[in-house]
């Protein structure tokens, strides 16, 4: 194992990840969340949060039912302590401690006996998927219903049946988690991912346990920008962020919203509604020079709470990292996205590129060449490989020359690597070679 304390910089960081121990790590921590039933507020949404808690310093913010928060209001707090379906055996043939996801999500309270025909309607499962459990929610419509897979709905007959949902919807609070890692300046990173799936390992977990490992590491390093890491619940959360700082998110200068990275797909990158953002330019070098398949889609107004941060009146820089997009794997919102769904090769990898596109942004610099009548000659200076012909030396001397070419005070790192088809680390240490041998002043801008 490296010592922790000789790790002081992206860089070093990188160069000494494990990424497949990570990987482990990351998917330990949804193996310990995926019990908790997460909804939009409750107790598993707070017990999700603590369990964070043990791994970053992540404070909770309770915000009260009724607040309003822009056209939005905080909704009730809702909890469950037991539901299920007995038949006139008394058997539960639909049985919430078994899964969460048997209960449709936010179900009002209901305590009752009918006939098949009047339970139907609240039953929900997947012909096309026959042992699958689907989920559904009813957050902002008072109503309930039960999900089961379709081959158990096939096996209801007729007669009577004893409904019971044990839950309270009642005035509460909406629980924020939140993690500031201050940096040499006060412009921000955002890391964002919504925690208010109940057992969905990819679309929910995944996203948590990558942004828990990222704040781990990163409050151990040197920083440039500040490092601000939300665990919110989907779509009001964001909603309620965002109206409760209005004036600290105009310190946000990047972001990324994180899901659905731990399984088998290639990488998706969903740009931010500004299209070529610093964040959409990183994400994608960071994904093309790792020279395995991946997308990029442009921005819409659907999806995560991108759509939240890049709506017009914020049009904040935030894309969304995912590997396979939400809504495009058939596990997608039912039980088959369990902990066999994600992979800790493929977590490790997340975190791996996420790390990469930080350092990026970390890096990223505009310099001036000192020397820009024609080129300085490097062998005095001891930049220029002695016995060429290597690829590594060939390399590098490669990436010294496009750096001190571009670097006219207009051209920012990341557009060199870009023209080049360098990697950007490569770009990044020939900026600091040639920094250090007085070659290159970084911009005063």
């Amino acid at each position: 194992m490296p010592d922790i304390f000789q790790i002081v910089t992206i860089t070093d960081l990188i160069q000494q990840l494990d990424a497949d121990a990570v990987g482990r790590e990351m998917h330990a921590l949804a193996a310990e969340l995926y019990p908790f039933c997460r909804s939009i507020t409750g107790e598993g949404l707070r017990e999700t949060l603590r369990a964070v808690q043990k791994h970053i310093p992540l404070s909770l913010r309770e915000v009260p039912s009724g607040t309003e928060v822009f056209d939005w209001t905080v909704p009730n707090e809702w909890n469950i302590r037991d539901a299920y379906i007995k038949n006139s055996r008394g058997e539960r043939v639909v049985d919430f401690k078994k899964h969460n996801l048997h209960v449709v999500n936010y179900s009002v309270p209901v305590n009752r006996k009918m006939s098949l025909a009047e339970l139907k309607p609240h039953l929900y499962s997947l012909p096309e998927k026959p042992d699958w459990i689907p989920y559904r929610t009813s957050y902002y419509k008072e109503t309930w219903g039960f999900c089961l897979s379709h081959r158990e709905f096939v096996k209801l007959s007729e007669g009577e049946y004893e409904v019971c949902i044990d839950s309270t919807l009642a005035p509460g609070n909406l629980t924020l988690g939140e993690a500031l890692l201050p940096g040499d300046t006060t412009d921000e990173v955002l890391i964002s991912c919504h925690c208010c799936h109940p057992s969905l390992a990819n679309d929910n977990l995944s996203g948590i346990a990558l942004g828990a490992a990222l704040a781990k590491r990163l409050a151990g390093i040197s920083r440039r920008y500040s490092y601000r890491f939300l665990f919110i619940p989907g779509t009001i959360g964001s909603i309620t962020w965002l109206a409760l700082n209005e004036e600290q998110a105009k310190n946000i200068k990047h972001g990324l919203v994180l899901s659905c990275v731990g399984d088998a797909g290639g990488f998706t990158y969903k740009k931010s509604r500004r299209d070529d953002a610093e964040i959409d330019r990183a994400a994608q070098h960071v994904l093309n020079t790792s020279l395995a398949p991946y997308r990029a889609v442009d921005f819409i107004p659907y999806g995560y709470d991108e759509r939240q941060y890049c709506s017009p009146g914020f049009n904040l820089a935030v894309g969304c990292l995912l590997r396979s997009q939400n809504g495009t794997f058939p596990e997608y919102h039912t039980s088959a996205d369990n902990l066999d769904f994600i992979q800790p090769r493929f977590l490790g990898d997340s975190f791996a590129k996420v790390l990469s596109i930080i350092e990026v942004l970390e890096k990223n610099r505009v310099w001036v060449n000192q020397n820009p009548k024609c080129e300085p000659r490097l062998g005095k200076r001891g930049l220029y490989n002695a016995v060429g012909g290597t690829r590594t030396g060939a390399f590098n001397e490669m990436a010294l020359l496009w750096v001190l070419n571009f670097s006219d005070g207009e051209h920012d790192l990341l557009s060199i690597a870009e023209r080049s088809g360098l990697a950007f680390s490569e770009i990044a240490r020939a900026a600091e070679m040639l920094a250090g041998a007085g070659l290159l002043k970084q911009h005063p801008a």
